[in-house]
């Protein structure tokens, strides 16, 4: 009898399931993946593309494993135009 090699079927997701794993938009998963920060898609059709969930799944993973720095409030007192209007204490 030859030997058998197993052949792992690697699980794919439509876009419609990846926004259920991932909660973001579409544009941010597209601008991501151009920056080589997101798993990449492939087309499996011309009008069908998918992600390989194994890969989506360690993303998932790195990203809670690594915290994200959160961007600082910005300072509003240095605003040019449309400068911040003085409360009025006395109302």
């Amino acid at each position: 009898m030859a030997l058998q090699r197993e052949i792992a079927i690697k699980r794919t997701i439509r876009p419609k399931e990846l926004r259920q794993i991932v909660p973001l938009a579409d544009s941010t998963i597209f601008e991501m993946e151009q920056r080589g920060q997101f798993p990449r898609r492939f087309a499996i059709t011309p009008r069908c593309v998918v992600w390989d969930l194994a890969e989506v799944e360690t993303w998932l993973t790195a990203r809670r494993a690594t915290p994200v720095q959160r961007t600082p409030a910005p300072d509003l007192t240095k605003r040019r135009s449309h400068a911040l209007k003085e409360t009025d204490q006395a109302r």
